[in-house]
């Protein structure tokens, strides 16, 4: 990697949050694989950038989650990188097991042919026993 340039202090109140106080985080792997695509509030991505291990904010539930605080199947946060207009985000981690809730590695295990969605991946583990209540 070369060395930054133009390097500057973070501000988080520059960031293009949304009307809710959001920004979208894309979630790839060490491989450059897809994971997920969540949302971010200033105070998920300054635990995040805090701690090395991905927290979102949770748009249905209407707060933080620690990534992996139910499964187990946390993301050690290797790089975090912002786009040019300072409105999204994207997350290069390690993902320990997988990172969708349903069971697969990837949030995005169906593929878009012929008018038909077909999943092309294999479960990695089982939600229900991870997620039992």
């Amino acid at each position: 990697m070369k060395p930054y340039e133009g390097e500057m202090l973070l501000d988080l109140e520059q960031m293009k949050w949304d009307s809710a106080g959001l920004i979208p985080a894309v979630v790839q792997d060490v491989n450059g694989e897809v994971l997920m695509v969540a949302y971010m509030n200033r105070e998920a991505l300054a635990e995040t950038l805090e701690t090395g291990f991905a927290t979102y904010y949770s748009r249905s539930r209407q707060t933080m989650w620690r990534k992996g605080e139910s499964s187990g199947h946390r993301q050690r946060v290797l790089e975090v990188r912002v786009d040019c207009d300072l409105d999204c985000l994207v997350l290069k981690v390690e993902q320990m097991g997988g990172a969708c809730h349903t069971g697969y590695y990837s949030c995005f295990y169906r593929v878009i042919k012929d008018g038909k969605i077909g999943v092309v991946e294999e479960t990695v583990f089982d939600a229900e026993t991870v997620y039992t209540k």
